[in-house]
């Protein structure tokens, strides 16, 4: 996805739990954050109590938001869907 194309959550989803993607988009405070980030179950922490991001029924609470795993920060990041700019 380039600049004025607009990619549903279902396809960015998809695209997340099967390949590493590179997304950028508008924090909330209108910086603009490019991020290196993932789903592939084979490239996420494995799920612990003490870390709920990496439980899945807590990532998926919210519609608007997809939480991801930073392959550089090695961390839970999250981004709204509608703020994204690109997506690859």
């Amino acid at each position: 996805m380039d600049e004025g194309e607009k990619m549903s959550k279902v396809d960015m989803m998809k695209e997340l739990t099967s390949r590493e993607c590179q997304v950028k988009f508008k924090k909330v405070n209108g910086d603009l954050r490019d991020m290196t980030c993932t789903l592939k179950e084979d490239m996420i922490p494995s799920a612990t109590k003490a870390d709920p991001m990496s439980q899945k029924k807590i990532r998926a609470i919210s519609d608007e938001v997809i939480p991801v795993w930073d392959v550089n920060a090695e961390g839970w990041r999250s981004f709204r869907v509608d703020s994204v700019v690109s997506f690859t």
